[in-house]
């Protein structure tokens, strides 16, 4: 019998051939934290060691309340940067780099075959490099660095395929908001989702790391995609260390094979207040909308920015909604200024902050009043998330996004004039 992705990955580092459902203690190759560093060190600091080990795996980016929003914060940012010099952690990134996802994909740490854990949730996002990675806890990471080690149970694997080609407009958040509704928030709980097919290999690099992103929004432990020349061609002059890419034999276990034609699929959005909750744009079009945010680790890349400037281009957002837009890095905000996008979003109305997290973590940058309506680029909508319980959080995609903008309410794309 064969072996998984997942199983090849474990057992590399283990040292012997694994299962699923073993639990083997390992050494991931690279552990990233953010803004929650400062909570990981008073933990790691009652267990008595004095230096980290291996530091030079660990990588600290400051991205979740940049600049500091009060002084709590600052003093929480203050600490951490005592602290990665103290222990001579080199990867660290302030607060001007950006969201952590995307500096550690675009700082070459997000390899194929590699096992990356971070103190984050959506740390599954570097599964579109065919990396293993997974979200941890503050404990745990405090673990990792008093001993170097985690450890983890081996999951099953699901395979999800995508078939068909994408209707014109039709983005990888509409797909992967399609497979989380059909699925459900608990669907593919502590499983290895590989998610394959013709409309995966399609996608660029950007899109797929909205798949993988969200891949946790249905309990994952860990997304991924086989590498392939797009892989490889990103990751030139960028890699940190030598990798080899890993995949699935043809003969290993799956536990389940999901197959989703997205040939005719509509846009997608998921209504409050929890990501499963997923119909077609049209179903809830017309509701009114206070702001859009075009930002967070989901969809705020290049590649999202000029779809957003194509359908703002010459025309001005509607007056009774707000447009925050949050670049996902420096390296984006760069490129988009290079572009061209950031004059024409500007233009359009809209308000441009640093980049970082946000009003995604629920207490900087474009929080909510209670019973506003936001419709967001973003991977959550549960009650507060925006930083108020009394507020409504929509998902969708960036051309979904951009088109509510200029109409104030809901709007399906396909009813409006590009």
């Amino acid at each position: 019998m064969g072996q998984t992705f997942a199983e090849k990955v474990l057992g590399r580092l283990a040292g012997k051939r694994v299962t699923p459902g073993e639990i083997v203690q390992i050494s991931p190759d690279y552990a990233m934290s953010h803004d929650n560093t400062a909570a990981i060190v008073k933990t790691w600091r009652q267990i008595g060691v004095k230096r980290v080990k291996h530091a030079d795996r660990h990588v600290v980016i400051l991205d979740h309340c940049v600049p500091a929003a009060n002084e709590k914060f600052a003093q929480n940012h203050k600490e951490i940067r005592e602290f990665v010099k103290e222990q001579g952690i080199r990867h660290f990134y302030d607060i001007s780099r950006g969201i952590c996802h995307q500096v550690l994909s675009e700082e070459g740490f997000a390899l194929p075959g590699k096992l990356i854990v971070g103190s984050d949730s959506h740390t599954t996002t570097y599964g579109a490099f065919g990396a293993f990675s997974t979200g941890i806890g503050r404990s745990e990471m405090a673990a990792i660095m008093a001993t170097g080690q985690i450890w983890l149970r081996t999951p099953e694997t699901i395979k999800i395929e995508a078939k068909g080609k994408a209707p014109v407009g039709i983005s990888a958040k509409d797909i992967i908001l399609h497979i989380i509704g059909a699925i459900g928030a608990d669907g593919a709980l502590y499983k290895s989702v590989w998610f394959c097919g013709e409309a995966i290999d399609a996608m660029t690099i950007d899109s797929r790391m909205v798949l993988t992103n969200m891949a946790v929004e249905m309990g994952a432990k860990n997304g991924y995609m086989e590498p392939d020349d797009k892989t490889l061609a990103y990751l030139e002059g960028r890699a940190r260390a030598e990798f080899e890419p890993v995949r699935s034999d043809p003969d290993a276990e799956i536990e389940q094979h999901l197959q989703y034609d997205i040939s005719d699929l509509p846009p997608q959005i998921a209504c409050p207040h929890a990501v499963d909750n997923v119909c077609s744009v049209e179903k809830v079009a017309g509701k009114k909308i206070d702001q859009v945010f075009f930002g967070s680790c989901t969809n705020a890349r290049l590649e999202d920015f000029a779809i957003v400037a194509k359908v703002l281009d010459g025309k001005k957002i509607h007056p009774s909604t707000r447009l925050i837009v949050i670049p996902a890095s420096s390296q984006v905000l760069e490129q988009a200024l290079q572009s061209g996008y950031i004059d024409i979003l500007v233009r359009a109305g809209a308000t441009l902050v640093n980049s970082g997290c946000g009003p995604c973590m629920g207490n900087h940058e474009g929080v909510l009043a209670p019973q506003e309506v936001t419709l967001s680029t973003s991977n959550r909508n549960f009650k507060g998330r925006f930083g108020c319980k009394d507020a409504e959080i929509y998902l969708c995609s960036p051309l979904t996004a951009a088109v509510s903008a200029l109409t104030g309410e809901i709007t399906d794309f396909r009813s409006f004039t590009l």
